[in-house]
């Protein structure tokens, strides 16, 4: 083999050694290429009655791994957030801050928009972000640090962040996939149900209204998605037997090429489809104290 012949061997093997770092390098750039350049702050409120304030907790579904799309970045002056130290901005996503490296589109803004359309027009949404991808439940009971986040004390941090700035009045729920194994499911209702439980403790609100997520139907793997499956039908359960729960269906949604995550698209309907499992909650509740009353 001559000289020239063996250093373009060398060079290709190096190139082929390192397209996987390329690659990676690339897809980092492209997941970031609309994120927000420019951050607002919110220097001043309406009153603590006129801000509502909802918190969007569990895992990676919830925390947003979709591709954030300009459309998202559009601010509201009725849609404010908190960045990672702590202070007010104009939300814009992606909203969850815990982990930089997977930051993505989630459904706190599709939700906000859908909810203000039928608010009265001097109501502002606060949504405190509090998912962090891959936590199991059990390290939301435990109070366990998980990607260096206390998962319990973050979410009690928010709850006193929203006493600060108006009322809590809802709490947006995805999480289960991380659950969706054999050894876990047996646990998982009486789980979710402790958890509710302190949510609502914590906040000292026994009607605090929780909107429970499903799962997505579009796992390849057939023992996965059987896994999934009863997950599902224990987030079923837990929502219709809880008077203050809501179910949000996610059957017809479509996941992004890893089959774990929403698109884009399909985080924007979801979000839509809280907003709507809010209103519809909030509204059954309320005609069940007026028949009451009567």
């Amino acid at each position: 083999m001559n000289k020239s012949l063996f250093v373009k061997m060398k060079q290709l093997l190096f190139l082929i050694s390192i397209f996987p770092l390329l690659a990676i390098g690339q897809n980092t750039l492209n997941r970031t290429t609309n994120f927000p350049k420019k951050t607002v702050f919110v220097t001043s409120l309406p009153p603590k009655e006129n801000v509502c304030v909802f918190i969007m907790a569990g895992q990676s579904n919830m925390a947003g791994r979709a591709f954030v799309e300009p459309q998202d970045t559009l601010p509201n002056p009725r849609i404010i957030s908190i960045n990672k130290e702590k202070q007010l901005i104009r939300a814009k996503e992606p909203l969850h801050f815990y982990e930089p490296g997977l930051q993505g589109l989630d459904c706190g803004m599709s939700f906000a928009r859908e909810l203000i359309n039928h608010l009265n027009k001097g109501i502002v949404v606060l949504l405190l972000p509090c998912a962090v991808g891959g936590s199991s439940i059990n390290f939301w009971l435990n109070d366990s640090s998980f990607r260096d986040i206390h998962l319990k004390s973050n979410f009690m941090e928010k709850v006193e962040l929203a006493k600060k700035y108006g009322h809590l009045k809802g709490i947006l729920w995805h999480q289960g996939e991380s659950d969706a194994e054999a050894d876990k499911i047996p646990a998982y209702e009486n789980n979710l149900k402790e958890l509710f439980k302190f949510f609502r403790q914590y906040a000292h609100d026994d009607s605090l209204p929780i909107l429970i997520g499903e799962l997505g139907s579009y796992p390849v793997k057939l023992s996965t998605k059987r896994n999934w499956e009863s997950i599902n039908k224990t987030i079923d359960h837990v929502a219709f037997s809880d008077q203050y729960c809501s179910l949000v269906h996610t059957g017809d949604l479509k996941s992004k090429e890893d089959f774990i995550h929403f698109n884009s698209k399909s985080q924007r309907i979801l979000g839509q489809r809280y907003a709507v499992a809010y209103l519809e909650l909030i509204q059954q509740n309320k005609n069940k104290r007026i028949i009451k009353q009567d």
